[in-house]
């Protein structure tokens, strides 16, 4: 059963910040999609199973980005 969270992320400026973002979420174990707006700094990631806050905040910090609570 697929899952979808959404993450409201600081740090997004363009399209590096968009791909680094998208890449390191999709590296993370059972994502299936990651769809980034660019303009809202809204995440959305679709996974089999629930991410854990930790696990995406690691995984945005590689990207240079954070989310927000």
């Amino acid at each position: 059963m697929t899952q979808t969270q959404a993450f409201h992320v600081e740090g997004m400026t363009c399209d590096h910040c968009m791909h680094a973002v998208t890449d390191e979420l999709q590296a993370l174990t059972g994502v299936t999609s990651v769809d980034v707006d660019l303009t809202t700094g809204t995440v959305t990631v679709d996974a089999n199973r629930t991410l854990t806050d930790d696990e995406v905040s690691d995984a945005l910090d590689e990207a240079g980005a954070y989310a927000l609570a």
